[in-house]
């Protein structure tokens, strides 16, 4: 089944809504039913100490791919919000950006649960799987 081009269009305006997702300089890339794709560039202001991405932007792109994939599964109407979301960091996030791939492992009426890959990549080089998120979203339906 594939992707209502208004829930795609209703999903790409949501993410540019976001101011944080502005000041990272993140965009939305691949959106399909049940999965999205989103990048960021890995610049100076969001690296830790010691020179590599900073946990915290890889958690926000991961929750944020995994979201929003979560929102393809719902209605026009319908939204979603994080409930629980877990992180396993794997390598550091140094690169020229990161990429976080986000999939519904479970839709449901209530709760959806997802999971979201992040990868560090340089051009020319192979990515670099950074960390893995496992978590659980839930509809948030307007009020009637």
């Amino acid at each position: 089944m594939s992707l209502d081009p208004i829930v795609e269009e209703k999903i790409r305006a949501a993410f540019y809504a976001q101011a944080f997702m502005k000041t990272i300089g993140a965009e939305i890339h691949g959106v399909e039913l049940g999965r999205a794709e989103i990048t960021a560039p890995l610049g100076e202001a969001f690296l830790q100490h010691n020179g590599v991405g900073h946990a915290g932007l890889t958690f926000a792109l991961g929750d944020t791919a995994a979201g929003f994939a979560a929102a393809t599964t719902m209605t026009l109407e319908g939204n979603v919000l994080t409930t629980e979301m877990k992180i396993n960091l794997l390598a550091p996030a140094a690169g020229q950006r990161l990429r976080a791939v986000g999939r519904v492992i479970k839709p449901g009426k209530r709760l959806i649960v997802t999971q979201a890959d992040v990868y560090s990549e340089s051009d020319g080089k192979a990515p670099i799987h950074v960390a893995i998120l496992m978590g659980t979203m839930v509809a948030a339906h307007p009020k009637t």
